[in-house]
């Protein structure tokens, strides 16, 4: 009973009654053109013109649904008030393809159609049903009880049951009326497959710029973070044994600490799409001699090869994965050797960093956003990634095209 007379069933009478509020215009203006090519005739003829006014009037208002604005409005009305179960799911802009239009005129068509039906069943139906349950009173008068009881056949009590017949078949059109258009809505009001195609490659964007960020932060601070930490407590160990050791490390503190708010500072602007020159994207591989030293300092002795000379793209990532490799070796390995091995040859570079597995530290929660990190920017970069333990080591190799583009 309640999809009759509920308030689904009422925010749908609303929406239907305003879909025959909008067919008025074009319905008066067919009719009147109707009206000075049929002038005059008989209450029959009359009859006929309106409903071929109706008829005329449904094509007039496809071809001013065919303006872009009337998908956002006839979208807002629909998940206002036509209360279906996927209303949400409905175009917010403007048509922007004849595809995308021509749905739009079909579902404001099928509204409009349906609002004249159900909105001249609400005008006639009540006070016909009024006058049939008072068809056996006086209330209404002798000339008006006559006739309804001659058309009755005398059978004045057929008005008791006539009555709330056609008042249950008006709550009854009205709801299978507003049934039908909150089905259409996402079909016809929805997004066109090409618009749905553009939305999830928009996303696919919007989630990879994110990443980058995360990596970006991850990459930068957190290997500060780590880096600062660790030469923090080396330097409270021997502040009393070795002040000159001690000494270092809080320099080192401090360069670590003045570059990882520099890189921070680079990241924010990333997120807020400020423009960025070749120097304020992040360290590359001219760099690299400072990490080294940095990781030195944190007890952390690192056996290189020569850097090779690459494009600066390239060369930002390559010292972001080194970076993050050398990071794991700090927090999961501890002061341990490792030998950093870049070779280029054949249009490809060879990165791959090993370190002793040492005695293990405990692992943190959330931790492998780095090599994961890692494992996405190689993928973006075209080339491939490994990284795991080997004989004894800990190996972390990645393989990436110099000529290729992110």
């Amino acid at each position: 009973m309640s999809a009759l007379i509920g308030r689904r069933a009422l925010l749908r009478w609303v929406h239907l009654i305003l879909g025959g509020a909008l067919l008025m215009p074009p319905w008066l203006l067919a009719q009147t053109a109707l009206g000075m090519l049929h002038p005059g005739g008989s209450a029959a003829q009359g009859a006929v013109l309106q409903l071929l006014a109706f008829a005329v009037a449904l094509p007039i208002a496809a071809v001013i649904a065919l303006v872009p604005v009337v998908r956002v409005l006839a979208a807002t009305a629909a998940r206002a008030l036509c209360a279906g179960a996927a209303v949400e799911d409905l175009a917010t802009t403007p048509s922007e393809s004849w595809s995308a239009r021509r749905r739009t005129a079909a579902w404001y068509v099928l509204h409009l159609f349906l609002g004249g039906i159900v909105s001249g069943l609400s005008l006639a139906v009540p006070p016909f049903a009024a006058v049939l349950l008072l068809s056996g009173v006086d209330v209404i008068g002798n000339p008006g009880r006559g006739l309804v009881r001659h058309a009755l056949g005398g059978h004045t009590d057929l008005g008791l049951v006539l009555g709330p017949a056609l008042l249950l078949l008006l709550l009854a059109v009205n709801a299978g009326a507003g049934a039908w258009l909150a089905r259409s809505a996402p079909a016809l009001l929805g997004p066109t497959p090409a618009e749905r195609l553009a939305a999830a490659e928009q996303r696919a964007v919007e989630l990879a710029r994110r990443n980058r960020l995360a990596r970006e932060l991850h990459d930068s601070v957190g290997h500060a973070l780590s880096a600062v930490s660790i030469q923090a407590a080396a330097a409270s160990r021997v502040l009393g044994s070795d002040p000159a050791f001690a000494a270092e490390a809080l320099r080192a503190i401090e360069d670590t600490a003045r570059n990882a708010v520099a890189e921070l500072d680079t990241v924010l602007g990333l997120l807020r799409e400020e423009p960025t020159t070749a120097g304020d994207a992040g360290p590359t591989l001219a760099e690299l001699g400072g990490l080294l030293e940095q990781m030195r300092l944190a007890g952390v002795t690192v056996e290189s090869s020569d850097a090779p000379e690459l494009a600066p793209e390239l060369a930002r990532e390559v010292y972001r994965i080194i970076q993050e490799g050398l990071t794991n070796v700090l927090r999961h390995a501890g002061p341990v050797p490792a030998r950093l091995r870049l070779e280029l040859r054949e249009g490809w570079l060879d990165v791959e960093l090993t370190n002793p597995l040492g005695a293990g530290r405990p692992s943190r929660p959330g931790g492998r956003r780095g090599l994961r990190g890692v494992a996405e920017r190689a993928a973006a970069l075209r080339g491939s990634y490994e990284a795991g333990p080997q004989d004894g080591s800990w190996r972390l190799a990645v393989r990436l095209p110099t000529g290729g583009e992110a």
